[in-house]
């Protein structure tokens, strides 16, 4: 039991450590898009400001979509209890 939980914080600081280096790549990325322009002079920050926010919001899309088909009886279920409570 010991040795798991030993084996566990290991294991979460190595990514916490791991991570951090990960992270500071992003600041140079960002620097280098707020620099960059076209060749008519426009900045090329704003597309892909726009393209991280679309990749990062598809997954919750998808896991939200997801969890409305398998539970949607449960939700169903759910809120006519509610309304028979609250009624």
């Amino acid at each position: 039991m010991r040795k798991r939980f030993s084996q566990s914080i290991i294991l979460v600081l190595l990514i916490v450590f791991i991570s951090s280096d990960v992270s500071a790549q992003c600041a140079m990325c960002k620097a280098v898009a707020e620099t960059a322009t076209d060749d008519y002079g426009n900045h090329v920050s704003g597309g892909i400001n726009v393209g991280i926010i679309y990749m990062m919001g598809i997954p919750y899309l998808l896991l939200g979509f997801l969890a409305l088909v398998f539970f949607r009886d449960k939700i169903k279920s759910f809120l006519k209890d509610f309304r028979s409570i609250h009624s």
